[in-house]
């Protein structure tokens, strides 16, 4: 018998403290998702949808059941902060929260999520992340306390 598997996540994470550092400007934002679908394509993902807002990204990917989706964020963060912090146009050092948010996608949703990460822009009008991510961990019943949910900027 033959093995196969379909799965797919919806991985958010943020620039840390939040700070607003994936601008648009000279196609840095473009870049920066073209070089994150490399990473996911190295780990033998696929990259289904990538978008989100200055201070954060929603990644949509099929990921490897060899790969565990901890090493694949881990490597999305540490090879995208070391090429970004290589740009000679960035003027501030660029790094990820610590953590992040990953959660499985039912291949019958995956249409609704795609399209859900390619409004970002006009999502963040209304909401913001901090309110957004806390909205997406009750969908998924997934409790937390707000205490420790973001990482502190006054104490790191």
């Amino acid at each position: 018998m033959s093995t196969f598997t379909k799965l797919a996540y919806h991985i958010v994470f943020s620039t840390k403290h939040r700070h607003p550092l994936i601008h648009n400007h000279n196609s840095f934002q473009k870049r920066l998702y073209e070089y994150i679908g490399g990473i996911i394509r190295a780990q033998n993902g696929k990259l289904i949808e990538i978008g989100g807002v200055e201070d954060h990204i929603h990644i949509l990917a099929g990921l490897c059941p060899t790969k565990a989706v901890s090493d694949v964020v881990r490597k999305i963060k540490a090879n995208a902060s070391k090429w970004s912090n290589g740009l000679s146009e960035l003027t501030h050092r660029f790094e990820w929260q610590k953590g992040y948010g990953a959660f499985s996608v039912s291949y019958s949703l995956l249409e609704s999520v795609r399209h859900y990460i390619q409004n970002q822009r006009e999502h963040h009008q209304k909401k913001t992340f901090e309110a957004e991510y806390i909205t997406i961990l009750e969908l998924y019943d997934i409790v937390f306390d707000r205490k420790y949910l973001f990482e502190d900027e006054y104490y790191a």
